[in-house]
């Protein structure tokens, strides 16, 4: 097939097109590097060490002898995105390239309509591309188990029957996200639905969980090909940002009572659910969701098992909580859609002793402890965290 991947210089948009090349895809990559630019606006950097996209390319030509081609741009600007879409001619696009942190989107106004704009426009330009230049093209967007919050009932798998004063429907589950960034994931859901049922176009909506690790089959090959390991308070995940913590004998910051409990999955689950899914469309007019998570945790479940992976010595440091969630809540989210199409998962307990605290230890001499601390509260509309997304995206 011909897959083009849309932010495909990040974190998992990088070792998925390794992965879609590996197995024999002709893929592309778009991005315009506001990720990177992150880095420079938080004075924060990867953990590991990531190679311009020009030097990625060249060493999976070298290692692989497979090709990727590349196009810069931004998909708010709906010239270059049908230019882009035309020239690949892609049969699938997957879609990564949006604004990912929670707390990013919460330091200020600036900063909430930087993500909302930037992921539902860009978004729409997509959707509007497919549908004029080619409807069959099969859209696997990239959305988030955050979309749904922490309801007292059973999630779903993106769809819900409800059974109401006698009559029954089938209709989008219901959201309740906790910050814009997953605001912006569900306003994409609605759109891309919105699309299927209007235009026919044939979507796949992969409610993502946390996702952990940094090394896949792919990516290991040079250290150039090596994506990005996030560890700061504003854009490491929970687990990451742990396991970066025990490697420097730093206290394990957990937010609040630590009951918050989350979908997860390895970052090679990831790119083998993205295959899965391209190489198993939905059909024209359909729209499809599925939960892409493989373990459920806790905060304080993760803070145990990193303690027990680290050894003696590791401490567990409550903080007070800078979001507004639920701390102790039900969680039970159905995700079986993955599995019956063949997904064989990896499971933490391995890839912590395996993978991540050696990486972390490996790399420990460059991490910034200062950058474990939370910067961002939800109850404030402006945190002390660098300059205005608009000044920064100019």
């Amino acid at each position: 097939m011909r897959i083009l991947v849309l932010g495909g210089d990040g974190y998992l948009g990088w070792p998925t097109a390794l992965h879609l090349s590996a197995v024999g895809h002709d893929v592309g990559v778009v991005d315009n590097f506001a990720r990177r630019r992150y880095d420079d606006e938080l004075g924060t950097t990867s953990l590991v060490p990531i190679a311009s996209l020009a030097r990625r390319i060249a060493a999976w030509r070298a290692e692989s002898g497979h090709s990727l081609e590349s196009y810069v741009g931004d998909l708010t600007d709906p010239v270059f995105v049908h230019q882009t879409v035309r020239r690949f001619g892609p049969e699938a696009v997957v879609h990564f390239a949006e604004q990912r942190s929670a707390p990013y989107s919460m330091v200020d106004q600036a900063h909430a309509v930087y993500t909302q704009t930037n992921n539902v426009v860009g978004t729409l330009n997509v959707l509007f591309a497919i549908a004029e230049l080619d409807p069959a093209i099969h859209l696997v967007k990239l959305g988030s188990m955050g979309e749904y919050g922490t309801p007292d009932i059973d999630i779903e798998e993106g769809w819900l029957e409800v059974h109401h004063k006698g009559r029954t429907d089938r209709m989008l589950y219901p959201k309740r996200p906790g910050s814009f960034y997953h605001l912006s994931k569900v306003h994409d859901s609605h759109n891309l639905e919105f699309a299927c049922r209007v235009w026919g176009l044939a979507a796949t909506d992969l409610n993502q969980g946390i996702v952990y690790g940094q090394e896949t089959e792919e990516t290991r090959g040079h250290r150039d090909l090596l994506t990005r390991f996030d560890y700061d308070a504003v854009f490491g995940t929970v687990l990451n940002r742990m396991v970066v913590q025990a490697a420097c004998d730093h206290p394990l910051t957990v937010y609040g009572s630590g009951g918050q409990t989350r979908g997860m999955l390895d970052i090679r689950d990831t790119v083998e659910c993205i295959r899965l899914a391209c190489e198993h469309p939905a059909a024209p007019g359909e729209f499809r969701v599925f939960n892409q998570f493989t373990e459920e945790f806790s905060v304080r479940a993760i803070a145990s098992m990193i303690q027990a992976a680290a050894g003696d010595g590791v401490r567990v440091q409550t903080v007070p909580n800078p979001r507004v969630e639920a701390e102790d809540h039900y969680y039970h989210a159905a995700h079986s859609a993955l599995l019956d199409l063949g997904l064989q998962p990896h499971h933490l307990q391995d890839t912590l002793v395996e993978s991540l605290l050696a990486i972390a230890r490996r790399h420990r001499s460059h991490v910034d402890p200062s950058l474990f601390e939370p910067s961002v509260q939800w109850r404030s509309t402006a945190s002390p965290v660098g300059p205005r997304a608009s000044e920064f995206v100019a």
